[in-house]
């Protein structure tokens, strides 16, 4: 059975999770918050000090305007000593054929605290369609800069294919985007075509890219891409994809629909997932509207062949029913 060292849940109620690899000996934690109406940035000297650090409300949504609604799967990143932070926002969505019409966007900020420095709106990242877009990543790779995410293709069947594409710098794509997975198994499916959420990590001669797949009740779960590290990352060819997914709902653990990952790493070097969760299945109402996904950190493993081993999502071990209410009314979410 998959155990973890670390506080399980780390952090209530704080979904699509985002940790940096340590920078100037701090770890920067950013995830969409269950008002899903603002940016705001923690930082500790180890991951599990960012369950008691405190918050800082970085940026806050407009009243109106194509950023004024539903604040969705923020990342930071740190690019040639700036900070940017990576984000999807949609109009006001009290006109109703506007509510899944996210963009992508982005903040920079030039001082070296991203916590207490100024940040500046940047606009939105243009991709090869004008749809809707959302879950950005970006990593750096032999040299290179590269974009992933999740867009709705008109032309293909379900809600969001992911792509990727070398960047010019931080803010501007270059190049023809390649898409790189679109849903097509059962178990990317269920209740919505969905695969989004792309996250990056190295190992050996391979690099990997998981991604979240069908809707997020428990049938989420996660994917997994891979391609050998000097190959063409934006030949689709060069990517191999599990038919099977690597990490999804654990009923004897009390996890459902496991998802949106990102990765760090530990004090140690090693790899770690960092993923959210729920620890009930049934859910009253669109699971959208329930913001109960926990942020959850996990060792990953590696197998003799250089595959990552990710077991099962673990059970908790820390009791917090007295620290949030399950039928709690919450927001839409991403």
């Amino acid at each position: 059975m998959t155990v973890t060292r670390y506080p399980n849940p780390l952090i209530l109620q704080r979904a699509d999770p985002f940790i940096t690899h340590p920078i100037n000996g701090y770890y920067y934690f950013i995830a969409s918050v269950p008002e899903y109406d603002r940016l705001e940035l923690r930082a500790a000297t180890s991951l599990e000090g960012l369950a008691d650090a405190e918050p800082v409300v970085v940026w806050r949504k407009p009243e109106s305007g194509p950023m004024s609604a539903l604040i969705w799967a923020p990342e930071i990143h740190h690019i040639e000593g700036k900070w940017y932070i990576y984000f999807a926002a949609a109009p006001d969505i009290t006109v109703i054929d506007t509510l899944f019409q996210h963009r992508m966007f982005a903040l920079e900020c030039a001082d070296a605290d991203p916590l207490h420095g100024k940040w500046v709106e940047r606009g939105r990242i243009e991709s090869h369609l004008d749809t809707f877009s959302l879950d950005a990543t970006s990593f750096e790779h032999q040299g290179r800069r590269y974009y992933a995410w999740a867009q709705k293709d008109p032309a293909t069947r379900g809600n969001s294919n992911i792509y990727l594409c070398e960047m010019e710098d931080a803010l501007t794509l270059k190049g023809t985007p390649v898409m790189l997975t679109q849903p097509e198994f059962d178990w990317e499916t269920r209740g919505f075509w969905v695969n989004e959420g792309p996250a990056m990590v190295v190992h050996g001669k391979r690099i990997f890219m998981t991604y979240s797949a069908s809707a997020t009740d428990a049938n989420y779960c996660m994917g997994l891409l891979w391609a050998d590290i000097d190959s063409d990352l934006l030949d689709a060819a060069s990517w191999h994809k599990s038919p099977e997914p690597v990490f999804s709902t654990s009923d004897r653990n009390r996890q459902y629909g496991p998802g949106h990952n990102s990765f760090t790493t530990n004090a140690e070097g090693g790899d770690v997932l960092v993923y959210h969760a729920r620890n009930y299945r049934e859910i009253e109402g669109d699971p959208l509207y329930d913001h109960n996904r926990h942020t959850r950190i996990l060792d990953l493993r590696w197998d003799e062949k250089g595959m990552p081993v990710f077991g099962e999502p673990p059970a908790e071990n820390r009791d917090i029913s007295s620290t949030f209410q399950t039928d709690a009314p919450g927001t839409v979410a991403g």
